[in-house]
This record gives C-alpha cells, structure tokens and sequence, in this order.
C-alpha cells in the first residue's frame, strides 16, 4: 500500500473591501462610470435596492474575475452582511464569509481597524488583502504579525480594481503562496 499523500495547504484568503475597489468614489461629480442601470438591480435586487446611488458603479464583471482565482474571498468590508445581500447578487458570487468589525483586538493607532481581525482570522494562512485604505502602518503590523505569505494591494478609490489590479492578484495567487 503506497503512503497518502499529504492534504495540499488551504487555498490563500482574499479579503475583499467594496467601498474603493468594487465601487469606486471620490473625484470629480460623474467621474466615476456607472456599468449598472437602476432596472438591472431592481431586476437582481429587487425594488428595495433602487436608487442607491452607488450600486450602479460596481462592475459585475468583477465577480468572473473573482470567482477564478485560485482563492477563498471572505468580505472584509464596513458593509459587513449588506455585502451579501446587495453586492455579492451585482457580482453573481454566492454569498462569501463575512468578517465583523469587533471580531478581533483594538488596532493600535494608525493602523487600520481591519488589520488584526485579517491577521487573526488568517491564523498563519496566506492572504491576500484587496482595499483602498492600506498604509505603511497596516504593511508594518501585518509583516511584524503574521507568518504567512501576504499581499496588501491597495487601491485608488476613485478608479476602484483595475486590470493590473487583477493581474497582480493572480500572479500573487498563482505563485509559490
């Protein structure tokens, strides 16, 4: 009888924020593209969601990209189970994991407040962290807290996830992680 292979390792987390990357901001008054029509998310949403004036810029061509990498998404976001219910459907993804603000300890100052619940709920696991607010600090913290591969990818929140963006997610993901 031949010896089992061991497990292969968990697939990499990717902690995903939407406000930044998956709906830009910011900027000049109409700069941002709008790729959805209010009928589209009365039609996926229901009549409910109509006229939030965000939605219409998430790019539901987003949520193929996402969906092919080699990768757990978790929602790592202030729209905490709202991101299930209103832009997970937008993105045709399932619903994701979702992680609570207050799951973890206090972040110290200028770090930011998701920094060590993604290094907490990552428990030593590769991630890769997708959002418009990392900074120097959160680098610092993750690089002196976490023994996992990591990859903070921080975003322009006016033009939100971009090609290259996607690019530099999969090389990450598909790389020795």
């Amino acid at each position: 009888m031949e010896p089992l292979e061991p497990p292969p390792p968990p697939l990499p987390l990717l902690y995903l924020d939407v406000d930044g990357p998956l709906i830009p901001f910011g900027g000049p008054a109409g700069r941002q593209p709008e790729h959805l029509t209010e009928r589209r998310i009365r039609e996926v949403l229901g009549a409910e969601a109509a006229g939030h004036p965000l939605l219409v810029r998430i790019d539901p061509r987003h949520g193929a990209r996402i969906a092919a990498l080699p990768c757990r998404p978790v929602w790592a976001t202030t729209w905490e189970h709202e991101a299930n219910i209103c832009v997970a459907p937008l993105l045709g993804l399932p619903p994701l994991p979702v992680l609570e603000e207050g799951d973890g300890e206090d972040a110290p100052y200028g770090v930011h407040w998701k920094t060590p619940l993604l290094v907490g709920h990552a428990d030593g696991t590769a991630f890769a962290w997708v959002d418009d607010e990392i900074g120097a600090a959160d680098r610092q913290w993750v690089a002196d807290h976490h023994p996992g591969p990591t990859l903070l990818l921080r975003v322009d929140p006016q033009v939100g996830l971009t090609e290259q963006d996607f690019a530099v997610l999969e090389e990450w993901l598909r790389g020795p992680v």
